[in-house]
């Protein structure tokens, strides 16, 4: 996989924000279909939010907390989170997939696998 450049993550106590942000540098297309997902420690991977050409998708546990966005722009990816909880506390991945046409339907329905492009990863830590 391609390395998509995330920042932002950190330690903030609880009911806090952080706003992460997601740079897909060198590529030439937009990518149509772009996702957050988040690891906590001994779980698996999960979504968090997905964002496609007209529409959003957000995990319940986020839905009404944190907001994805996407400057068309400059391709980059953004997931601004308020009201952060312990339960929050993960590593944040963005994704994006390798194509600049596609059906928010489509987006909707993609797997992790699907996505061909990651970021490293950063921690996002919710202090209680």
């Amino acid at each position: 996989y391609a390395r998509l450049v995330e920042s932002g993550g950190g330690l903030v106590q609880a009911g806090g924000s952080l706003r992460l942000s997601c740079r897909v540098p060198g590529f030439s297309y937009r990518s149509c279909c772009m996702s957050w997902y988040r690891q906590a420690p001994g779980k698996e991977r999960e979504l968090v939010s997905r964002v496609s050409s007209d529409d959003t998708y957000y995990e319940d546990s986020v839905r009404g907390r944190f907001t994805i966005s996407k400057d068309k722009t400059d391709n980059t990816l953004y997931l601004q989170m308020n009201s952060l909880q312990p339960e929050d506390t993960a590593v944040y991945y963005c994704a994006a997939v390798g194509t600049d046409v596609c059906s928010d339907s489509w987006c909707y329905h993609l797997a992790a696998v699907d996505f061909t492009y990651w970021g490293q990863g950063t921690q996002v830590t919710v202090s209680s």
